[in-house]
């Protein structure tokens, strides 16, 4: 019975490893911004996680958002329909063009909000140079997505791990460069940071267009596209899957970065151990991620042909697979909770020693409710894959508001209180909120399926 969903374990990996590698690298982006602005002082690092947070919203929405053409230019690939997926993409791609702008311009007017937040007043100077140039990059960051999705809808999921490797390297020498002033460069801070980041983002998206523009599978699609010659039919299928996928990771982003903010109210030094908890959870969240891109990939294709039981036991497989990764996580957390934090600091630096001691002692404490919560955030993100497989997102949205907004966050809000339980109150809220959401998205799938697999037999019949 095991062997049915263990069988399709290699096949999944072989799908996911590049995805997770390519979104490992997003993460790594911020990991090193964080371990090299960290050696500045916690008021920097608190700076560098108030400024993201706001990115990390708009991102969600744009990441979201260009998850809608995944699904279907991998039913038009099963299909053998080349003429349905070049429109997906094109149509997919306007639309991550227009509404990166849009991102973009709505930080811009959302700046002011971080002196109405009550955040510590030298982080926020601290923090709005760097959101301004960060903010920028997420032009070229939501277009590579759109790029990225169209790839991985082909099942050429190795193609964006690449640009990300390369993107990761630009990022990594410029960061040291330009944040330290190295061999002549400019003293920047973490201005420097943000530098960095932005030019690899832009390299990134070059490289990946180069790349799908000299493959025999993409090329047809990635060369002339007539930008805006465009139908309002395929807009709209585009935008109708897209907006509530959008919404979806918007609404569990949005939780944890109502975690920063309330962290904030605490003080810097709170603020900066949710910074280092948050990047250490983010980077076992994308082994995840790259499971539920598989399972969107999968599920897709098995729409597209129609074979709703061997979309069924596919799925199931690639569900069973996180949580065998997600538990190997929490052991890890449980075990390493007390030295993952000090990478970060400088334990060294005698004038801030009191400071990044209390940093480490509340990050390492945080990852203990992080160890509990891999297994439900891993299910939750898994199971949204398949469904946007099935191309099935309004419910799952309504489900995603519910678990973390009108269950997780009360829970945050109250338990992370001063007085209350402080930042591991606030872990607590979003360990219920991701619980709540990976039952009810199951609950979900397993009615879906069982209902197509029921018409399907009474087709055969």
């Amino acid at each position: 019975m095991l062997t049915a969903y263990t069988k399709e374990f290699n096949y999944n990996l072989k799908l996911a490893t590049p995805v997770i590698l390519g979104m490992l690298g997003h993460t790594f982006v911020s990991l090193v911004d964080n371990i090299m602005v960290g050696q500045l002082g916690t008021a920097e690092l608190a700076a560098v996680s108030l400024g993201n947070s706001f990115v990390f919203i708009a991102m969600s929405l744009g990441i979201g958002f260009s998850t809608a053409i995944t699904p279907l230019i991998a039913e038009a690939d099963s299909e053998g329909n080349f003429a349905k997926g070049k429109a997906s993409f094109k149509h997919g791609l306007f639309l991550c063009t227009v509404l990166s702008v849009l991102l973009f311009l709505l930080i811009l007017l959302a700046k002011p909000l971080m002196y109405l937040m009550k955040q510590p007043e030298e982080v926020v100077e601290l923090a709005i140079p760097y959101l301004d140039l960060v903010a920028f990059s997420l032009i070229p960051l939501i277009i590579f997505q759109a790029f990225k999705q169209f790839s991985d809808g082909l099942s050429m999921t190795k193609y964006p791990m690449y640009a990300t490797i390369l993107a990761n390297i630009i990022n990594v020498v410029l960061n040291y460069l330009l944040i330290f002033g190295k061999f002549g460069f400019p003293q920047m801070g973490i201005v420097g940071a943000a530098v960095g980041t932005l030019i690899s983002r832009v390299v990134m998206l070059v490289f990946l267009w180069w790349i799908l523009k000299g493959k025999e599978q993409s090329k047809a699609f990635v060369s002339n596209i007539k930008f805006f010659s465009l139908e309002n039919r395929m807009l709209k299928k585009v935008f109708n899957l897209g907006f509530p996928s959008a919404m979806q990771m918007f609404f569990e982003v949005a939780i944890f970065t109502a975690a920063i903010w309330l962290s904030g109210t605490l003080g810097k030094n709170p603020q900066a151990a949710n910074q280092i908890a948050l990047n250490l959870s983010s980077m076992t969240f994308m082994v995840a991620i790259g499971l539920s891109v598989a399972a969107m990939i999968r599920v897709g294709n098995q729409k597209g042909l129609q074979n709703f039981s061997e979309l069924r036991r596919i799925a199931i497989s690639i569900f069973l697979l996180g949580l065998l990764f997600a538990f190997v996580f929490a052991i890890l957390f449980l075990v390493f909770h007390n030295l993952f934090p000090k990478i970060y600091v400088d334990l060294n630096d005698t004038s801030n020693f009191a400071d990044n001691t209390e940093v480490v002692a509340i990050a390492a404490k945080l990852l203990l409710a992080a160890a509990v919560f891999q297994l439900s955030d891993s299910a939750q993100v898994i199971i949204l894959g398949a469904l946007r497989g099935l191309q099935d997102v309004k419910i799952p949205t309504l489900i995603t508001f519910i678990a973390y907004w009108l269950i997780g966050f009360p829970i945050s809000y109250y338990l992370g209180k001063e007085d209350a339980y402080g930042s591991f109150g606030i872990w607590i809220g979003i360990l219920v909120g991701l619980t709540t959401a990976a039952i009810l998205l199951y609950i979900r799938f397993n009615y879906l399926t069982k209902r197509l697999i029921s018409q399907e037999q009474i087709n055969i019949d």
